[in-house]
């Protein structure tokens, strides 16, 4: 098959949350399936171009825009592995520092998703299929829709609509979708009822041959009032066509028995090594050195979502408990501040790095004995994946992703992989951390524990070979005019 991947952020070139790692290690396993894939990302002011050797490729060429045109140019670099990757350059609206955040995303958007079409046959590549992943990406699926009738040859590319987070659906005033040649009046019956915004997520749940989502649970949980977003009902008509499934982990990037940032490497076989990183967390951390005080980690946004506000509810009882904690992150200021201040409140077991920091983010994932991640919703999560692949016990709220991957420890039958809890409030996180620490301090336990976790598999492999089902079947959907 010849496969178009497009998304917002790629890594390593840039990544502001877990699409940059999908979009930057699922092609790859793709390919390795022995198709032609090529990924496509807006050329971000941000990126290093010396080091990731970008090269023009394609223009200057004009593409008709709000009212005049824009310039557009096209370069070029592989990725790991080979794959082609393209950069659409326009330097007043994708020559920024940041990736998002800005007044006019929807307009930046619209002209990225216009000139991803226009480039294809500059390019000389006709894809069979494109993967559009979240809101940002949504208006090439209506675009496909809405050519005219001398474009055919687009109109025959079937769309797959992958959804990495349904909170976010990129809603604006209608002239954006006019920016680009859609007909602004040309409304969906979802948009009609708010005040005729435009939805890009929702045009791409309606118009997309086939919907995507990155776990199994949260593609049942979206078709719900509790989850859907306002969406439900859209999603819930789709349902036929609607498919999760789980996000992968670069066991390349990701993996105690290589990762040059950790004080000393293990695996399955040395686990007795990774007390050593611990220690050495401890260290970094100013916390009193010893293998038998329980250490957990935090690496997440600082947000509601990701459960901040019963974590931080609970927190205090859980370092009265002889509990080390440490927490990487950003967000939302009150958040950072709180952490901040229970850091000092409790200096020598509560350390809070108010940052973004890559390899120390490895030495929390190797060091911690657990990693709790008590999200309010997480439509797949990798945390849990990176921290299990490091022996490091998961605590979790059974929501999304995570009640896919993790399965809770049940002492009678000595199965499990981490603590599972249902309830989203602080007791039950609180009881979630207990049970763990209860389990911690029998040695034998807490060690099959850790190998049970270890020995899991969340490749993207086996994630790769669905999506090349449900490109077939987009395909065929297609030919069919379904």
């Amino acid at each position: 098959m010849k496969i178009l991947y497009v998304a917002a952020e790629v890594s390593p070139l840039v990544k502001v949350g877990g699409l940059a790692d999908v979009a930057g290690s699922l092609p790859q396993a793709i390919q390795r399936l022995g198709h032609d894939i090529r990924v496509v990302m807006p050329g971000y002011g941000r990126i290093d171009r010396d080091k990731y050797g970008i090269q023009p490729l394609v223009g200057p060429f004009r593409i008709p825009f709000q009212k005049g045109e824009e310039e557009i140019t096209i370069s070029h670099t592989k990725m790991n592995g080979g794959v082609p990757l393209y950069l659409v350059e326009n330097q007043k609206f994708f020559g920024r520092e940041n990736v998002y955040g800005y007044e006019d995303d929807g307009l930046r958007f619209a002209l990225f998703g216009l000139a991803v079409i226009r480039m294809l046959e500059k390019i000389d590549f006709q894809p069979e299929v494109i993967n559009c992943n979240d809101w940002h990406l949504a208006l090439i699926v209506n675009l496909v829709n809405k050519l005219p009738e001398e474009e055919q040859a687009y109109q025959r590319v079937a769309t797959v609509f992958t959804i990495h987070n349904l909170a976010y659906q990129g809603i604006f005033d209608p002239s954006v979708v006019s920016s680009v040649g859609l007909d602004e009046s040309d409304l969906l019956e979802l948009e009609k009822e708010r005040e005729g915004k435009i939805n890009f997520m929702a045009r791409g749940i309606s118009f997309s041959d086939v919907v995507s989502t990155v776990s199994e649970e949260y593609a049942k949980e979206i078709q719900s009032k509790e989850y859907g977003a306002g969406l439900e009902e859209l999603l819930a008509d789709k349902r036929d066509r609607l498919f999760g499934i789980l996000n992968g982990v670069d066991y390349q990037v990701f993996n105690p028995q290589t990762d040059p940032h950790i004080a000393l490497n293990y695996d399955l076989h040395s686990l007795d090594n990774k007390g050593a990183n611990k220690k050495a967390l401890q260290r970094e951390c100013g916390f009193e050195v010893g293998t038998d005080i329980p250490l957990m980690g935090m690496i997440s946004r600082l947000t509601d979502q990701k459960g901040l506000d019963i974590l931080v509810e609970a927190i205090k009882a859980v370092l009265e408990l002889g509990v080390q904690f440490v927490v990487l992150g950003t967000g939302d200021f009150r958040y950072q501040d709180l952490l901040t201040h229970l850091a000092k409140e409790f200096p020598h077991n509560m350390k809070a790095f108010i940052k973004f920091d890559a390899a120390l983010a490895q030495r929390i994932y190797a060091g911690c004995d657990m990693f709790v991640m008590p999200s309010r919703f997480e439509p797949c999560g990798l945390g849990q994946l990176i921290s299990m692949a490091y022996g490091t016990i998961p605590i979790v709220r059974r929501t999304g992703g995570l009640a896919d991957t993790v399965k809770d420890f049940d002492p009678r039958t000595g199965t499990g992989t981490g603590f599972v809890f249902q309830n989203y409030n602080a007791m039950h996180l609180l009881v979630a951390i207990v049970r763990a620490l209860e389990h911690f301090r029998d040695e034998g336990t807490w060690r099959s524990l850790m190998e049970r976790a270890m020995s899991c598999d969340f490749s993207w492999d086996s994630s790769a070979h669905k999506y090349e089902e449900i490109y077939k079947l987009a395909i065929e959907l297609r030919k069919k005019g379904h």
